[in-house]
């Protein structure tokens, strides 16, 4: 556990709430805001005050209700289980439990609430990639009207939604709000900066390769420091070019849908999302409708580009990276780097800081502890264009649903509030480091602890942040299509199929999903509505995605300084 998490869940014994409070209100309010909070805050003490007796008075009609609320287990959200939530049962007399599960069991449970109406629980914070589901089955309260009607006395007038960052991805294109933003973190590229500064290991490069070993801009030169690093013996130890995961688990489907194929240029341009075709291969008509994701009905989830796409994941995987990493899921993977012996990883999730920041990541850490490496946008594959989507952000929102009764989900919404409060959100986000607030991003305190952190700051504070984004609208069913890549991922990964047999199948199955949503016609006019088939090859010869084989699939390869770039992202 986070040594911030450790230290403050004494929190939860100090306020005597582990044995239920006789009463609420701002005494304990005080207690917390003295004990917990400090001066990291935007606001000032007046300011935290005033806003703690909102909460207290709002919460006087549910003091005694229990109410369940759910997220997946990473740092941020065990501070809010641990820590946050009994202070705000200390504080409003409403007692939270906050469950701590896996992603994929947060997901199973949120469909089974939509598909039985029972009230499992009375909020979910679930990522926003089911944007597209929520706003297509209408089962989710769109917060826009809730918080205007019924939930408007509930409602903190200092929740100030334009201060999220990540309101674009909760946002359907009715242009209604369905989820509030409780932590984001993007996937970016980790880099040992120390080897990559060392300027013996430097003119190696150059003398081998002929060019600048610095942050890879495209996934040839990614590929080629892969092979640099791979085997080459530093501080005695052996290092690897690469990390990765590549267990037949849910987790592998993440790593895929999580932009991998839009980062190799397997859709189309915009942004956040390509359109028509987005990072899935799924592609959509002007009426937001799927129509396809194999390549004869016009998608591109079994492109060439995307072939290409999981053929350098494989060739990466079992040619750069630990033996061990084939067997491995995305949390036994995460800590690999910090243990010392990783030269880069590509796709690499901001969410880990915390952890490789700890004491168990001494080994790439200086004495005075800031970091031996540094994190960098993602580099881009052989298919990708300017104006393509470029990395992933995750954005886990409070979701309220409209199984839940509305008092119940009134008392969960001013929990939901409470935890992503200006009051809170400067020390949380110092706990988890993921931001959800531009206010806390620009903060004093992230100024000065941002040598620590190894960019992550910089990134935050940077132009470059708003290419990041979640999975988008062209996605029906997140749950019943999310789990279809995984399956079929890991026939690529274990060496089963072919790539170009695992993606064929993914489509196919894909397509049978979307077809029975079609003749179940349970998302009305907002439903799929699948192209006729048709050869490959007429799709192929059109513009934007699908796109055809390229020639040459390892372009010039091409890096930049890493301050070099930093300090274009200060000037902007």
């Amino acid at each position: 556990m986070n040594l911030l998490l450790k230290s403050t869940t004494a929190l939860a014994l100090s306020l005597g709430v582990l044995t239920g409070p006789a009463f609420a209100g701002m005494n304990e309010a005080k207690q917390f805001l003295d004990s917990e909070i400090g001066d990291l805050s935007t606001l000032s003490r007046a300011d935290q005050e005033k806003e703690m007796q909102w909460f207290v008075d709002a919460a006087k009609p549910f003091a005694g209700m229990e109410i369940k609320v759910v997220s997946e287990t990473i740092t941020t959200h065990e501070y809010e289980s641990k820590v946050l939530a009994p202070a705000f049962t200390a504080i409003t007399g409403i007692k939270i439990t906050h469950d701590l599960i896996g992603e994929g069991d947060v997901v199973e449970k949120l469909q089974t609430q939509m598909q039985s109406g029972e009230n499992i629980y009375d909020a979910y914070i679930n990522d926003s990639d089911l944007i597209g589901t929520h706003w297509r089955y209408q089962q989710a309260r769109n917060l826009t009207d809730w918080m205007a009607g019924e939930g408007k006395d509930v409602t903190n007038p200092g929740l100030d939604v334009a201060d999220f960052i990540g309101t674009k991805f909760t946002t359907g294109p009715d242009g209604k709000l369905y989820q509030l933003p409780d932590q984001q973190f993007a996937n970016l590229y980790w880099f040992r900066y120390d080897w990559f500064t060392d300027p013996k290991i430097k003119a190696e490069f150059k003398d081998k390769y002929g060019y600048e070993l610095g942050v890879p801009v495209n996934w040839s030169a990614y590929e080629d420091i892969a092979e640099f690093f791979t085997g080459k013996n530093i501080d005695g130890q052996t290092v690897y070019g690469n990390m990765d995961y590549g267990k037949k688990d849910p987790s592998l489907g993440w790593r895929f849908t999580d932009a991998w194929m839009s980062m190799a240029g397997m859709g189309d341009k915009g942004e956040p999302n390509g359109l028509p075709v987005d990072e899935w291969g799924i592609r959509v008509n002007d009426k937001s409708q799927p129509t396809g994701s194999c390549v004869a009905r016009g998608g591109a989830t079994n492109s060439p580009a995307a072939v290409y796409a999981i053929e350098k994941y494989t060739q990466w995987l079992d040619k750069y990276s630990p033996p061990a990493a084939a067997g491995m899921t995305f949390s036994e993977a995460g800590p690999i780097p910090s243990q010392g012996a990783v030269a880069q990883q590509m796709f690499w999730y901001t969410a880990f800081t915390a952890d490789m920041v700890g004491d168990g990541a001494k080994a790439v850490l200086n004495d005075d502890g800031t970091p031996k490496w540094r994190m960098a946008p993602s580099p881009h594959g052989a298919y990708w264009e300017d104006g393509m989507k470029v990395g992933y952000q995750d954005a886990g929102s409070w979701t309220l649903m409209k199984s839940t009764p509305a008092d119940r989900a009134k008392a969960a919404w001013l929990y939901a509030q409470f935890v992503v409060s200006k009051t809170v959100d400067v020390k949380k986000s110092h706990v988890g480091l993921t931001f959800i607030r531009e206010s806390t991003i620009q903060d004093k305190s992230f100024t000065e602890r941002a040598p620590k952190l190894g960019g992550l700051i910089e990134f935050y504070r940077s132009p470059a942040r708003v290419r990041w984004s979640p999975t988008g609208t062209n996605v029906p069913d997140y749950p019943k299509l999310a789990q279809l890549w995984w399956q079929n991922i890991g026939d690529a990964s274990s060496g089963a199929k072919t790539a170009q047999e695992a993606l064929d199948s993914l489509c196919q199955q894909q397509e049978r999903v979307l077809q029975r949503l079609e003749r179940a016609g349970v998302q009305g006019d907002l439903g799929p509505k699948l192209n006729e088939p048709e050869d490959p090859e007429v799709w192929l010869s059109r513009e934007g995605a699908p796109k055809p084989k390229l020639a040459n699939e390892k372009p010039e390869p091409i890096t930049v300084d890493y301050d070099t770039l930093v300090a274009s992202w200060q000037k902007q």
